[in-house]
């Protein structure tokens, strides 16, 4: 549920990327996900570190596993900033600055164990925070502060731990650029 207690709505997206609807989050992801608006952020703190979060058990896709800071949904007719700013605060209680999209064009499709499917156009954020997050238990099981570097090796030794988006995300120089 969002903010105003109204059901969440995503947007869908037709090959183009171009709005072609919306559905409820709720009833979205399935094993036949369609392409639907999304996005990534990655939060650094003032000394470089980057926040990686692992998703609540009751998560209903790649419950437990690692992940960047934080993703969510645009809303119809909300901007990115405005959806990020929202994400920030609801899941992890952070107020963020600094905001900069670093893979605007980023795209992804995975299936998780359970059969889910994420097919997602999802452009990539960075950030800054000044504060400890305070994360929302029904989002975020746990947190840690991370050397950019060490987490592209860990994700890379072991990309079964985190989630796929992240693996794919973390190849791309650009972000690993803008983490270092």
């Amino acid at each position: 549920m969002s903010e105003n207690s109204t059901p969440e709505r995503v947007v869908l997206l037709d090959e183009q990327h171009q709005p072609a609807g919306t559905a409820l989050k709720s009833e979205v992801h399935t094993e036949a996900t369609p392409l639907h608006l999304a996005f990534s952020c990655h939060v650094l703190n003032p000394d470089g570190q980057v926040l990686v979060t692992r998703r609540a058990l009751s998560k209903r896709t790649w419950p437990g596993v690692w992940s960047n800071s934080f993703c969510g949904h645009p809303g119809p007719d909300e901007s990115f900033e405005d959806a990020i700013a929202r994400r920030a605060r609801q899941e992890l209680g952070l107020k963020i600055r600094d905001l900069a999209v670093i893979l605007p064009q980023f795209s992804y499709r995975a299936t998780d164990a359970s059969g889910i499917v994420e097919n997602e156009f999802c452009p990539v954020y960075v950030c800054f925070a000044d504060d400890e997050p305070e994360p929302a238990a029904s989002e975020v099981a746990e947190y840690a502060w991370a050397d950019p570097a060490r987490l592209a090796s860990a994700v890379a030794d072991a990309p079964f731990a985190f989630s796929p988006w992240l693996a794919e995300q973390l190849r791309e120089p650009k972000l690993r650029e803008a983490l270092d």
